[in-house]
């Protein structure tokens, strides 16, 4: 998530993004037979406007409960791997994302541990750990928002201090969920472009690299920083404006509800288009195809969105031995 005065600023990442490191694409991204969600409001499906309808209201200009103006990357992903969008675990689905949601547990909706409990809910009452499916990881924002606050967050004797627990905490969810059986994972990085985010990266990348996980579990990870870098530099790269605005948000400007032109939707979230560039720039990188056919190229999942997008709202509503683990960025 990035606030607006954040947006302004990734025109300057490139002087604090974290270093890239070299692409390891695994077998197990070709053979994907499920998503399963985890995360805040950059992939929440609807479960927070679901308890709370105020929030991420179509009144406000928000797609089917999503914190922007149409699918986010997992939605897209999920599309172009099984042809419908992920759906809020509240509404019987596995997306287990809310808004607001942090890494650490300091928050009054479901954090990352919170949600690992809903989904062993979800396990005893008859789900299944699919040790095939991909399992998605988008925390961190909140935290970082929560660290540039006056002060150290509450219980915690500095902001590198709670920036380390949520990392660690972070982590700690992979394990969580590799002992549980799950084996390929998406993490994101902590995705606001400030120094704190920087920081709580290289204490996200020694937890990760410090898990004791089996050699089949395989963790992909995107780093936002680089992609938000990248996409700052050369937005028609990404199949976005070339005079992307980086500083209106498209509802200030009233553009809704395709809001051609911008990178922020409402001063915090990106718009439908960024998560766009990210899905793809995600599947350049990790190359994700479900079981038995391959991915569709870009003209033809964006054709299945347009027909999604017109029913979208209709659908929705009626632990091994210690090693370093393989890690693959980009």
């Amino acid at each position: 998530m990035l606030k607006a005065t954040a947006c302004a600023a990734v025109l300057a990442v490139t002087s604090i993004a974290a270093p890239a490191f070299a692409q390891d694409v695994s077998a197990a991204n070709q053979n994907v037979t499920s998503i399963t969600v985890f995360g805040d409001s950059l992939v929440d499906a609807g479960n927070l406007n679901f308890l709370l309808p105020s929030r991420a209201s179509s009144a406000d200009g928000y797609f089917d409960g999503r914190f922007t103006n149409g699918y986010d990357y997992t939605d897209l992903l999920s599309l172009a791997l099984f042809d419908m969008p992920t759906t809020a675990s509240l509404e019987g689905g596995t997306n287990f994302a809310f808004g607001g949601a942090r890494a650490t547990t300091t928050t009054a909706v479901p954090d990352l541990t919170e949600q690992l409990g809903l989904f062993q809910g979800y396990l005893a009452a008859g789900g299944q750990v699919d040790p095939t499916g991909l399992y998605v990881l988008n925390f961190g924002g909140n935290d970082i928002f929560a660290a540039m606050g006056d002060g150290a967050p509450a219980g915690f004797a500095s902001d590198s201090a709670f920036l380390m627990a949520a990392a660690d905490t972070y982590a700690q969810g992979v394990l969580a969920l590799a002992n549980l059986g799950a084996t390929n994972f998406l993490i994101t990085g902590f995705p606001n472009p400030v120094p704190q985010s920087v920081e709580a990266n290289a204490y996200l990348f020694s937890a990760l690299g410090a898990l004791p996980l089996a050699d089949n579990v395989n963790v992909n990870f995107f780093d936002y920083l680089d992609f938000f870098a990248r996409l700052a530099a050369d937005p028609a790269g990404f199949g976005l404006p070339s005079d992307l605005d980086f500083t209106t948000t498209c509802r200030e400007a009233q553009a809704l509800p395709d809001c051609t032109g911008y990178f922020s939707f409402d001063g915090v979230h990106p718009t439908a288009a960024v998560q766009a560039a990210a899905y793809r720039d995600i599947q350049s990188q990790f190359g994700f195809a479900a079981a038995g056919g391959a991915v569709p190229e870009p003209g033809t999942w964006a054709l299945m969105i347009l027909g999604f997008g017109f029913a979208g709202a209709a659908m929705r509503r009626a632990n091994a031995q210690r090693r370093q683990v393989r890690v693959a960025y980009a």
